[in-house]
């Protein structure tokens, strides 16, 4: 039986999907639309038809049940939150140190910018079969990191581990509702609850067309679909480890896209038999095996039209499990996160060795970066002119262009600055 598809080169440009279906969109723009007008009567009605909290228990948690939850979690899972949140707050401090402020000389004076946090982040997490605490930890530390004022986590019925990470993360508050109604909440607020500046984090479908529905509103990180695993493989690689590999991805959900593109023709045959052995003894089979019929594997005739096949893909996660995989990373262009040679688990990202794990998805990794310290911050920039005859030659170069445009009211206001 036949798990990954076998496709041909030239048949990868039909798999390119838009990460948001218009059906999604309009049921999405539904749902926020009536959050919008109605605010907590609307979330309320929501939360109860999805069962995420019942009409008597608070939408927002506070510090405190934060802190219960972290209190009363297993010491050794606490640890492993603990410890994971460490590694991503290093990474995540190491990038804000790497920004910083600018002061230029230009004619007249100086110019440069400030690095300015925004205030209020909205931090999602899904929680569909099981809640994700990691990537509590990876929105809310990095929105710290950022040193975002006020931090808001968002996940569907306040599972006690996702409101022990948000403990970890150190946020303030947490939305005990998820979908498309929570984006809402976070752009617009609702009564007691303000609206946030900044939403970052993965969801569903429907939480990732409300994002698009309220861009503008407030700031995105990104518009991120199903999770994907690409695998750049040679005759090298192990096959017992890209099936280990794919079915880490495959297991996500259904939707879920596991690929493998490779140099070595006997893959495609030898993938099939290792998914299937392996599947045999995963608990998440059911959901790997639906999530593999939306993958496939490329038998690429080198190792360029390789990377030619995952740069049009621009997926999510790219593993390069070849000979000489720093080499081959050097040349691929767009990809979300790179993991480089046989020894890099893609999972190892998952789970916070360091760098954040939400990552463009749907081919968006062509010009869209994976979340950082910079979805939270705005470079302002400044000018301040002090010797008006060194700035004389700018601005009549302002007043000409001004000219140019027709905007006389722009020349005349050059001109009180031109010095006597």
């Amino acid at each position: 039986m036949t798990l990954l598809r076998v496709i041909q080169p030239e048949e990868v440009s039909r798999e390119l999907k838009p990460v948001v279906r218009g059906e999604v969109l309009d049921q999405a723009r539904a749902i926020v639309d009536r959050v919008r007008v109605e605010g907590l009567d609307a979330i309320r009605a929501f939360a109860d038809q999805f069962g995420e909290c019942s009409p008597d228990q608070p939408i927002v948690l506070g510090r405190e049940a934060m802190r219960a939850a972290y209190d009363e979690l297993d010491s050794d899972d606490r640890d492993a939150l603990e410890r994971a949140a460490q590694r991503i707050e290093r990474f995540a401090n190491a990038q804000r140190d790497a920004i910083q402020p600018l002061t230029l000389d230009v004619p007249g004076g100086k110019a440069g910018h400030t690095i300015e946090p925004v205030q209020s982040a909205g931090c999602y997490a899904p929680a569909g079969r099981y809640p994700l605490p990691s990537s509590v930890l990876m929105t809310g530390i990095t929105a710290r990191a950022a040193g975002c004022g006020r931090v808001v986590v968002a996940s569907p019925g306040a599972n006690p581990v996702a409101l022990a990470a948000a403990h970890i993360a150190g946020a303030d508050e947490f939305l005990c509702i998820g979908g498309a109604h929570a984006i809402a909440a976070l752009a617009y607020g609702f009564k007691g609850f303000q609206r946030c500046d900044v939403i970052a984090g993965p969801g569903n479908a429907w939480v990732t067309a409300a994002k698009q529905l309220v861009t503008g509103i407030v700031g995105i990180d990104m518009l991120a679909g199903p999770s994907e695993l690409l695998i750049i493989a040679d005759d090298s690689a192990d096959v017992e480890t890209l099936a280990a590999d794919l079915l880490a991805q495959a297991e996500h959900d259904t939707d879920a896209v596991p690929i493998l593109v490779t140099t070595c023709a006997s893959h495609a045959e030898s993938i099939q038999a290792e998914l299937e052995s392996q599947l045999e003894t995963l608990p998440t089979s059911e959901t790997a095996r639906v999530a593999l019929n939306n993958g496939f594997v490329v038998v690429g005739e080198s190792i360029d039209q390789v990377i030619e096949i995952s740069d049009a893909l621009a997926p999510e996660h790219l593993e390069i499990i070849t000979r000489d995989a720093d080499r081959v990373a050097s040349r691929v262009r767009n990809a979300g996160g790179v993991f480089i040679g046989s020894r890099t688990a893609e999972v190892l990202g998952d789970y916070g060795i360091g760098p954040n794990h939400t990552l463009p998805t749907g081919g968006t990794a062509r010009f869209q970066s994976g979340l950082s310290v910079m979805h939270f911050l705005r470079l302002r920039t400044w000018i301040r002119i002090d010797e008006p005859i060194a700035c004389e030659p700018a601005l009549d170069d302002t007043m000409r262009i001004a000219r140019m445009e027709g905007l006389i009211a722009h020349e005349r206001s050059a001109q009180r600055r031109v010095p006597d």
